[in-house]
């Protein structure tokens, strides 16, 4: 939607730190708890600190922490995932240094399932031994909850609840140099929009799963880091790679909830309704198949047999073992009838995981100075065209860290300059709207034109739609929000636009289907387009050889 200038909003709040978070999930904690040793951090999250994407993961994190198993199996399995396009340098980091970060989980009072002292291990589809440190089926749950207890007792962490993140303030913008210093923030308790400046400003917004129909994700999950990045400037990449996980609860009245890969892993058994199983046909790993085959091959089913969702199976377990293993979907299941122990479970396929994102460099570092982003809003290299399982946390982990070791060592440099003098706010003849219905009509049909036109399979004819709709829509959006005062709700629909927009466009530039990206005009993997797709405010999408 291009870069905005400030509104005015009422009379300005400034927060100064030295650096500025905005996300509060695994990523932006394990960040602000390293960089608090050298410096004051302001973390911004628009709901509760604990409404993070990290909340809701359920398998665990990816780690080799069993002698029999090795950083080069890890490296392996994550390459062959990724079909082509991981960072060979990226997935030996994660790899390598993923072991310490557990280890400081652990003693940041993180809990993982152990048995008799030694870290219990499960396995997940894609990966070749058991690697996947959890905790319980609640992984993410407990994870948030170690990071966030130790935040909350450090008095260098300062918390801005129910905040949201507008747009970057770079000061290019007026006049500057092309530098992140900050950046606008509404104020939700209050109306007004206050101004954040920062050394250093992160951004780990987590994933945009909202942009589709149907999701894995929590209703936070709009996009925003990316967003915002992109209309300051900032280079984006590999955003046609959108991951589905394929086995979400298929029931009318569950929202978007997400059946762990870990039953897969634990021998659960796709069936069609008929009680076939099907996945032996579609690869030779069957059920253990990485995600974007599982659920290229459930869609691929449903569409043969006219159902609207396949089953999945795991009733060979006993009772004993599903309660102690995976109680949180025992309880959810139960909650809407369905009993795991003895029935399968009616699951379908929906948008889990964005592999694509901000580029960054080894320590989280955008093409922007002075703007870091760490985590799923990060493009790293470590996912390629598909994300290995369990190695969504871990990256958050590896980066966090590394992007707060950098800036750390960099900080008293940072310091020598005083906070720049920016202008406030201006929302000029804006008003209060009286026409939310608007922002609600083209949430739905914005959602539904990605989900209809730019999910699992694609083709040129459906990406050409999408791109006149969101074109038309993004119009609409933008009249809307000129006129009326920022709220939370336009933010976000702006914001999946935009990310809506960066999907199809990347979608469009890659004329072959690899990983995650099935185009059935270009049914062929093409080894020339072994690139990244890159895309800027004001430059077409195009693929660049890593």
């Amino acid at each position: 939607m291009g870069r905005c200038p400030p509104r005015r909003n009422d009379k300005n709040v400034t927060q100064n730190a030295d650096f500025l978070v905005i996300g509060s999930g695994v990523a932006g904690l394990t960040f602000a708890l390293e960089a608090s040793r050298k410096g004051l951090v302001h973390v911004v999250t628009k709901r509760r600190a604990e409404d993070s994407n990290t909340l809701w993961a359920q398998g665990g994190i990816a780690a080799v922490m069993d002698p029999a198993d090795s950083a080069a199996s890890h490296i392996d399995d994550t390459l062959i995932a990724g079909a082509g396009l991981c960072h060979q340098v990226v997935v030996e980091i994660c790899a390598k240094e993923g072991p310490a970060r557990i280890r400081e989980l652990i003693e940041r009072g993180a809990r993982f399932d152990e048995k008799q002292g030694v870290l219990s291990l499960t396995r997940e589809g894609g990966h070749s031994a058991r690697r996947i440190v959890h905790a319980a089926d609640a992984t993410g749950r407990e994870v948030e909850r170690a990071l966030l207890a130790k935040a909350r007792e450090n008095d260098n962490i300062v918390f801005f609840e129910h905040h949201t993140a507008i747009d970057l303030i770079t000061l290019s913008r007026f006049g500057g140099p092309d530098v992140c210093a900050g950046v606008y923030v509404l104020d939700e308790a209050t109306g007004k929009v206050e101004t954040f400046l920062s050394r250093a400003t992160v951004l780990a917004s987590g994933g945009a799963g909202k942009v589709y129909l149907y999701t894995t994700n929590p209703d936070v999950a709009t996009g925003d880091g990316v967003a915002m990045a992109y209309r300051a400037g900032a280079e984006i990449g590999n955003m046609e790679f959108y991951q589905f996980h394929p086995t979400c609860l298929y029931h009318p009245k569950a929202k978007s909830f997400l059946i762990s890969e870990a039953l897969r892993g634990e021998g659960a058994i796709l069936r069609l309704s008929d009680g076939t199983a099907f996945m032996e046909k579609h690869d030779p790993r069957k059920d253990l198949a990485p995600r974007d085959i599982v659920a290229r091959a459930i869609d691929f089913e449903m569409k043969r047999t006219g159902s609207d969702h396949v089953l999945l199976d795991i009733t060979h377990r006993s009772p004993d073992f599903l309660n102690e293993h995976f109680p949180t979907i025992l309880a959810e299941c139960k909650r809407w009838g369905i009993d795991i122990t003895t029935e399968p479970i009616p699951v379908v396929p929906a948008a889990h995981y964005m592999c694509g994102g901000i580029t960054t460099n080894l320590h989280g570092m955008t093409t922007i100075p002075g703007l870091f982003a760490i985590g799923e809003c990060a493009f790293t290299g470590l996912h390629g065209a598909n994300r290995l399982a369990s190695n969504s946390l871990l990256e958050g982990l590896v980066f966090g860290q590394r992007a707060a070791t950098r800036l750390g060592e960099q900080l008293e440099s940072l310091r020598s300059a005083a906070f720049p003098s920016v202008p406030e706010w201006d929302p000029g003849s804006a008003t209060v709207s009286e026409e939310a219905v608007v922002v609600t009509h083209d949430w739905d049909e914005l959602r539904r034109t990605m989900w209809n036109y730019v999910g699992i399979v694609r083709s040129g004819s459906r990406l050409r739609r999408a791109s006149r709709r969101i074109a038309l829509l993004q119009e609409e959006i933008r009249e809307y929000y000129w006129r009326h005062f920022v709220t939370r709700d336009l933010l976000e629909l702006r914001n999946i636009a935009t990310v809506a927009q960066l999907i199809v466009e990347s979608a469009a530039a890659r004329g072959e289907s690899r990983g995650l990206h099935y185009n059935v005009d270009h049914p062929e993997t093409k080894p020339e387009m072994v690139a990244d797709t890159v895309i800027k405010r004001g430059v077409p999408a195009y693929l660049r050889k890593q």
